[in-house]
């Protein structure tokens, strides 16, 4: 759409004139645009506006709007201005995903115009800044902060490729293309924050030219540009295991219905993407209901405005494993859940915060979940492995401290006992809750068979008593 430029002006209402003179009038002509309408003077109340045919006297006309408040005519003449055919901002790397603290970033700020055009100016500025938004409170009101992380200015210098006239400006020819080149250096690492862009707030960075008009408003133009924070998982804070456990009583009508268990530890704390989280988990269910062991990756958005927090959870990916029945237990050693795609931690930002949680949790009909939580940090620079093997081994002798009841590796089947052969008794392998493991309840349990084995035959012997042949020396002892 053509850009236009709005003038205001009134023109006192003409009286009509007396006849015979001509019915039309010509109006006060407008001392930027030579813009010319009439008036019918028959019709006061309601006037026709006509433009004449655009010549040098109005070689701009295009648009009139005409609203009649006596003694006033008010008459809004609109004309276009001297148009950019291009204005734009490139960057040196266009394919870049990302800047990061202490990169440069540079570009050139690229012009071309329909018809000559003077200008006074052109500079570029970069900018970054956190802001949220939210409304809080009994009354709803509208909250709002803002924290800034970026401030660059620079005068670009239009001398070196344009010439300055006797009126200070500088005159864009038609038909060329100009390029006026910029660059700056990011903030050391520890003053910027991550881009984002979340329900209640956002981090943004951005470059804007601003294209200074001798009397006419400035022209500009933007460009957004992302920045990542580098966040290693690598840390040995980060390489630590994080392990928890919690307990649930559960009722039925304020009756005591057992209690639910869940014991979980995982091997660090620092993941990336396509990642694999390794969990080891115990549950134990003593109540009447059947219950469901889950787990999920949860991220937490926590927005900051005038001392007020509001906070969004969201579950990414989740696992499921079988169902515990009353008075039986679940383990899961070494179950996986991978780390979808998705953004860092953010933690150094003053007002947005994103966390990510492993929830592991219990479904139980009838009741609230039972919720265990480990903290997990997303990072940027993958797990490597150097380094970390004291660390990994230390983590596996305490897991094997604290969690002295999972159970050993099964026994080799050579171990087993002649009598649990395929003709053998059967022998319960588990029991029902109520525990009974006498001979009238021993067939509620859930039974197994091992396995027939052969097995070689038993040594040579004879009925001559060997004793007898060659009877044992005795030692006395004094």
């Amino acid at each position: 759409m053509t850009p236009l430029f709005t003038h205001l002006f009134m023109a006192r209402q003409l009286q009509p004139p007396p006849p015979p003179t001509p019915p039309w009038h010509e109006l006060p002509t407008h001392p930027l645009c030579a813009l010319i309408g009439y008036l019918r003077p028959n019709s006061p109340c309601s006037p026709i506006i006509e433009l004449r045919a655009p010549g040098p006297a109005c070689p701009h006309s295009e648009h009139l709007l005409v609203h009649e408040r006596p003694p006033f005519l008010y008459v809004m003449v609109l004309f276009p201005v001297n148009k950019l055919k291009v204005f734009q901002l490139v960057f040196s790397d266009p394919a870049r995903s990302f800047y990061s603290s202490g990169d440069k970033l540079s570009g050139s700020v690229q012009l071309e115009v329909d018809q000559p055009c003077k200008v006074t100016g052109l500079r570029v500025t970069a900018a970054g800044c956190a802001r949220v938004d939210h409304r809080g409170g009994k009354n709803r009101k509208n909250r709002s902060q803002e924290v800034e992380y970026l401030k660059y200015e620079e005068e670009l210098r239009l001398e070196e490729a344009l010439t300055k006239g006797a009126d200070g400006c500088f005159l864009l020819q038609s038909g060329k293309t100009y390029s006026f080149q910029f660059g700056f250096e990011l903030p050391a690492a520890g003053r910027l924050v991550s881009s984002y862009k979340g329900k209640f707030g956002y981090v943004r960075y951005y470059v804007r030219a601003v294209l200074d008009r001798p009397s006419q408003h400035a022209l500009q133009c933007e460009r957004e540009f992302e920045v990542e924070e580098p966040l290693d998982v690598n840390r040995p804070d980060l390489l630590a295991p994080a392990a928890a456990s919690k307990q649930k009583k559960v009722t039925c009508m304020f009756i005591p219905d057992g209690q639910v268990s869940i014991s979980a530890q995982i091997d660090r704390k620092g993941f990336c993407e396509g990642e694999e989280i390794n969990i080891n988990a115990k549950f134990e269910n003593t109540c009447s209901r059947i219950v469901v062991p889950k787990a999920a990756i949860i991220a937490k958005h926590s927005y900051v405005a005038d001392g007020r927090t509001k906070e969004l959870r969201q579950k990414l990916t989740a696992v499921r494993g079988n169902h515990i029945i009353s008075g039986m237990c679940d383990m899961w050693q070494g179950k996986t859940i991978r780390v979808p795609k998705l953004k860092p931690s953010l933690l150094s930002c003053d007002i947005i915060k994103v966390d990510y949680t492993l929830m592991i949790y219990l479904h139980i009909p009838g009741s609230e979940k039972l919720i265990l939580e480990l903290p997990l940090v997303i990072g940027t620079i993958p797990f490597s492995g150097v380094g970390s093997r004291t660390s990994s081994m230390s983590s596996q002798a305490g897991s094997l401290s604290s969690w002295s009841s999972f159970p050993s590796a099964p026994p080799s089947y050579s171990n087993i006992h002649r009598d649990l052969r395929g003709g053998g008794p059967r022998t319960p392998l588990l029991y029902d809750y109520d525990g009974g493991e006498d001979d009238e309840e021993e067939d509620r349990g859930l039974f197994m068979r091992a396995p027939e084995q052969q097995y070689p035959p038993p040594p040579a012997y004879s009925e001559v008593d060997q004793d007898a042949v060659n009877p044992p020396h005795v030692v006395q002892v004094f």
